[in-house]
């Protein structure tokens, strides 16, 4: 998997972020010649995003494009063996992953490798629309954030 990381020199995150990314393709069965773009951007760059894509005029704090819709992914038609296939972007704001991080009670690393994984699994087609779908997707993630050791 390569991950390429957009704004961010912290190499403490970047190795607990490539971790857990990992972890999860173990997870999820997905291909491991895959790539991802993470990129970090201010509280107007995401508010601007997220109204232009989403119909929604706020900041928020990640945000997940993805190049495929997740049946494609699911039966891997576009990853060809040997080659990289970018499956997409997650954008980030770290001045509200920070805010969060307060809120919360836990490690900003911890909130920005949460937010990551958050958009990684959007990438791979899970969703958070009904209360199933929510169920499944943040059980796996606190899997894997255990699993990684990254916890709150």
């Amino acid at each position: 998997m390569k991950i390429n990381f957009n704004g961010l020199k912290d190499k403490e995150l970047t190795q607990n972020i490539s971790k857990i990314f990992e972890i999860a393709l173990k997870k999820t069965h997905t291909k491991k010649n895959i790539s991802v773009n993470i990129t970090f951007v201010s509280q107007r760059e995401i508010k601007r995003l997220n109204n232009e894509f989403r119909g929604v005029d706020k900041v928020t704090d990640v945000l997940s494009f993805p190049l495929f819709e997740s049946d494609e992914l699911k039966v891997g038609e576009m990853l060809d063996e040997g080659t990289q296939s970018d499956i997409g972007d997650i954008v980030i704001c770290k001045v509200r992953a920070k805010e969060q991080a307060t809120n919360f009670g836990h490690s900003i690393l911890r909130e920005i490798c949460f937010l990551s994984l958050h958009g990684l699994l959007h990438l791979l087609g899970y969703d958070h629309m009904t209360s199933e779908e929510e169920k499944v997707m943040f059980t796996l993630s606190d899997k894997i954030l255990k699993e990684a050791k990254v916890n709150r």
